[in-house]
């Protein structure tokens, strides 16, 4: 059975709670085994999917990153960003992003509840490691042209 780690930064609680329903409506509606780690920030989300790679099949980011009055929002935003993506492409992992990064509150909220952000990344967990299966069947034995053939 497939199994996902849903990894959520709580920095935000009210905005946290309405992303992690979203995710687990999704990955409950698929049937789909879950955990849950929470982490104190954006920027912890990363290290925490690293810890766990060889435990899950797939992994859901959840977090907000709201704008304030110093660089700290672009720092946060990027190298979360950057990290799942270095995580995804180094590992072949199925990451989810649900890392809001937004001007304020209001804006997080429509995001969370509204657009259900928590279960659009949950979704895409989803749809990446169907992919990833997907080649996987198609083409079983993957050869690079270093293998000569």
């Amino acid at each position: 059975m497939t199994k996902i780690l849903i990894v959520e930064a709580r920095f935000y609680d009210n905005i946290a709670d309405h992303l992690l329903k979203g995710a687990k409506a999704r990955l409950d509606e698929a049937d789909v085994a879950y955990d849950v780690v929470t982490v104190p920030g954006a920027l912890e989300i990363p290290a925490v999917i690293k810890f766990a790679k060889d435990k899950y099949d797939g992994f859901v980011a959840l977090g907000c990153v709201i704008r304030g009055e110093t660089y700290h929002f672009e720092v946060v935003s990027n190298e979360s960003a950057r990290g799942l993506v270095d995580l995804s492409i180094t590992y072949d992992l199925a990451i989810g992003n649900g890392i809001l990064t937004v001007e304020n509150e209001e804006q997080a909220m429509i995001r969370a509840k509204k657009w259900d952000k928590g279960g659009f990344a949950a979704n895409a967990c989803l749809e990446l490691l169907a992919v990833k299966e997907g080649l996987a069947t198609r083409y079983p034995v993957l050869r690079s042209a270093e293998d000569g053939r």
